[in-house]
């Protein structure tokens, strides 16, 4: 098959997978706005966090590798501080999931 069948193949089972939850869950109908606009703002917020990350990590990767290659006897010391950088930026991701987590499992309403 082409990449492009392929692809599409894929885009419209992932789809019907993420579809299949929400069409499983009764809403109430006068939530069910606000239940949408919860999915929404939770996949824009692990989206962008996720985005940001991963540019992060790979400018961290790049200096460091650049710093190590123009002083190798700093090599050990650069590794410290790039390993320890990478964690705080991979704890962001981190935090963009937990706080898409809440947004999702919210009862919107439940205590109105």
């Amino acid at each position: 098959m082409k990449t492009r069948v392929k692809l599409l193949i894929m885009l419209i089972f992932l789809g019907a997978l993420m579809q299949s939850p929400l069409t499983a869950q009764t809403v109430d109908p006068s939530r069910a706005e606000l239940f949408k606009l919860s999915i929404i703002v939770g996949s824009g917020v692990i989206t962008l966090g996720v985005i940001a990350g991963a540019f992060a990590q790979a400018k961290a990767i790049s200096s460091a590798c650049e710093g190590i290659s123009r002083n190798p006897a700093a090599g050990q010391y650069i590794r410290g501080i790039l390993i320890f950088g990478l964690v705080l930026i991979e704890t962001l991701v981190i935090y963009a999931l937990l706080i898409t987590i809440i947004i999702l499992m919210v009862k919107w309403g439940a205590y109105s």
